[in-house]
């Protein structure tokens, strides 16, 4: 059972951002009902951690559109989806940039953490920002 039951965010368009993240989730192998329900639309897979999307509340005395998040504010960093290989790495990032997000980095190694972590960062409209990693355990020497 995982320690984290579900993970919710609130987003500005509800129907935007089903159509960014629903190509990414359910190329993770998350499942949806794709409709929404209370206000939010959920992915699961089983094992893992259910991920819900909100509809942002819109103010009646203010109607304007939500802000958009900023990374590096206080709050959300980012979430990183650790994946089987670099390829992996590649297909996550092609999939995401083709449903709209943004690349903030190309996949690439990342030398400062590991010469084995491998990964891509892209942000939604929103700036909810995502990374796909790979990053194999060190191999054994021969004895």
């Amino acid at each position: 059972m995982p320690l984290f039951d579900h993970l919710g965010l609130t987003v500005s368009d509800l129907d935007r951002a089903f159509s960014q993240w629903n190509p990414v989730l359910t190329a993770l192998g998350c499942e949806t009902e794709g409709g929404e329900l209370e206000g939010g639309v959920a992915w699961w897979r089983d094992g893992e951690t259910e991920l819900i999307l909100y509809r942002a509340r819109i103010d009646d005395e203010d109607p304007h559109r939500p802000e958009t998040h900023r990374h590096g504010r206080v709050g959300w960093q980012h979430l990183a989806f650790a994946v089987d290989s670099r390829e992996e790495v590649d297909r996550l990032h092609a999939i995401a940039t083709s449903a709209g997000w943004t690349t903030v980095r190309d996949p690439k190694v990342y030398p400062r953490f590991s010469e084995r972590y491998y990964a891509s960062f892209v942000e939604d409209d929103d700036g909810i920002r995502l990374e796909f990693m790979h990053n194999p355990p060190r191999e054994k020497p021969a004895d």
